[in-house]
């Protein structure tokens, strides 16, 4: 994947981060099953979670209606923090 961010950044082009293989892992769901769902081909997702393929706004919000999460907790511009450190942020 960072080969393929470096590409796209060469050529001016953005990607963007994504939480679909958290969020699918959590569910307990396999490529295949996310993709039926969404009505897309199974390669389409493994293409959006390793940051291969940019979604449509349409897809991204299927996405994020699927998961039953807002749009931005599934992608972003920049780099997620790691899960257990939003769950376990201490506060002082």
């Amino acid at each position: 994947m960072k080969h393929t961010r470096k590409v796209a950044e060469a050529a001016g082009l953005s990607l963007l981060y994504n939480r679909i293989d958290v969020l699918r892992a959590e569910r307990r769901l396999s490529r295949q099953e996310l993709a039926s769902a969404i009505g897309v081909n199974y390669q389409t997702v493994g293409y959006l979670e390793r940051g291969e393929y940019n979604p449509s706004l349409d897809l991204a919000f299927r996405l994020s209606e699927f998961f039953g999460v807002p749009v931005e907790a599934v992608f972003s511009r920049a780099p997620f923090a790691p899960m257990s450190s939003e769950l376990y942020k201490r506060t002082s």
